[in-house]
């Protein structure tokens, strides 16, 4: 899937690596997994889709959901991250919105999730953007908001 610059193709041979040697800034780094353990995850959870993001037809970022409903009856944004040399382009925002887009197009798809740490302000600002809603769910020290499908524009 693309929108302008900024593309979304499922994980292969080809761009596997060239996810894994993504960096974020040292403060990101604390709220999110490395690329690698996501990909490890996805192999042996095959629920998990992970995908490259692409910008310019260069791999930057990294993004990771589930096609199994979770908690909260709905479908889980699992990881999405861009490059820190990449960041403040708006690539972040476009690929959610692909992202969002194929996970509309899951089974009884009405709702989708993500949690993320309350202290990771770059997560809230593009969550907020997008309209999703904090509705005080809380996961261990992450908070998790909904987007209602319904509500995609």
């Amino acid at each position: 899937m693309r929108a302008g610059n900024v593309k979304i193709e499922e994980l292969n041979e080809d761009n596997w690596y060239d996810c894994c040697e993504l960096e974020l800034s040292e403060k990101q780094a604390t709220y999110i997994e490395m690329n690698a353990v996501s990909i490890a995850q996805s192999k042996f959870e095959p629920s998990l889709k992970p995908f490259a993001i692409y910008f310019k037809e260069k791999v930057v970022g990294f993004l990771m959901f589930n096609t199994l409903k979770e908690e909260l009856d709905g479908y889980w944004i699992f990881r999405i991250m861009v490059d820190k040399n990449f960041q403040g382009r708006g690539i972040g925002k476009a690929a959610t919105q692909l992202m969002i887009s194929e996970m509309g197009k899951l089974p009884n798809a009405e709702k989708i999730v993500v949690g993320y740490h309350p202290d990771n302000k770059e997560a809230h600002q593009l969550y907020a953007s997008l309209g999703f809603i904090d509705n005080g769910d809380r996961f261990g020290k992450e908070m998790a908001v909904i987007k209602h499908i319904n509500e995609l524009s």
